[in-house]
C-alpha cells in the first residue's frame, strides 16, 4: 500500500491560512428580526420570505455571503401591497475590503420605528421618532408618512436626474432620525459598515 502523501495534499501554513481567510469571508450572516411594537407586524425579507410577528416575536434569516440589494421592512394591519409607506432596514454583504453595508432608509416613507444593529462591535442605527404623530399633512398616509417623492412625483423629491440635494420635505426625516436615509444620495451621513460574517438585529418599535 502506498502511503506517501502527494504534494499536491500537504496544507502549508500559508495554504491553511488561505482557507481559514476564504471560508471567514464567505459565511453567511444571520439575522435576529424582532417585534418590539404593541401590535402585529408583517416582517418581510428580501432574500428571506415573510412572516407574522406577533408582540415579542422573533424571526431568524440567514443570508448568503455577497448578498446584495437586501432588505428588511415590515407592514401594519395585515397589507401586503406596494402602496403603503415602510421603514427599510438595506444591506449588502462582503462587498468592497469585505465589508458588510447597511443602513436604514426613510426613502419610502416611514411606518414603523426601528433599529438595525451588529451583534458586536459596530456601530448600529436607530430610527425612534414619532413621525407619525408628527407628520406634515401633505406626507400623510394610511399606516404611516410618505415619502415626498410619492406625492410630489418631482425630480427636486425624487432624484431622478441623480443631481438631487436635500429638501425642506427631506430635512423633516432627518431632524427627527440623523442617522437614516432621508434622499437618495444622503450616503455620507446615512451608510455604516461592519466587518464581513458580522451578525445582525432587526428590531421593529426598539425600546
Amino acid at each position: 500500500m502506498n502511503t506517501h502523501t502527494p504534494t499536491s495534499l500537504i496544507f502549508s501554513p500559508t495554504l491553511l491560512f488561505s482557507l481559514f481567510y476564504f471560508t471567514a469571508i464567505t459565511q453567511a450572516a444571520t439575522f435576529d428580526i424582532v417585534n418590539k411594537c404593541r401590535f402585529t407586524v408583517w416582517a418581510a425579507a428580501v432574500p428571506g420570505g415573510g412572516r407574522r410577528l406577533g408582540p415579542n416575536q422573533s424571526w431568524k434569516i440567514n443570508v448568503a455571503a455577497g448578498t446584495t440589494q437586501s432588505r428588511i421592512w415590515g407592514r401594519t394591519k395585515c397589507n401586503f401591497d406596494d402602496k403603503p409607506p415602510n421603514t427599510l432596514a438595506e444591506y449588502a454583504l462582503n462587498q468592497f475590503n469585505n465589508l458588510d453595508f447597511f443602513d436604514i432608509s426613510l426613502v419610502d416613507g416611514f411606518n414603523v420605528p426601528m433599529s438595525f444593529t451588529p451583534t458586536s462591535g459596530c456601530r448600529g442605527i436607530k430610527c425612534t421618532a414619532d413621525i407619525n404623530g408628527q407628520f406634515l399633512k401633505q406626507l400623510k398616509a394610511p399606516g404611516g408618512c410618505n415619502n415626498p417623492c410619492t406625492v410630489l412625483r418631482t425630480d427636486k423629491y425624487c432624484c431622478n436626474s441623480g443631481s438631487c440635494g436635500p429638501t425642506a420635505l427631506s430635512k423633516f426625516f432627518k431632524k427627527r432620525c440623523s442617522n437614516a436615509y432621508s434622499y437618495p444620495k444622503d450616503d455620507p451621513t446615512s451608510t455604516f459598515t461592519c466587518p464581513g460574517g458580522t451578525n445582525y438585529r432587526v428590531v421593529f418599535c426598539p425600546r
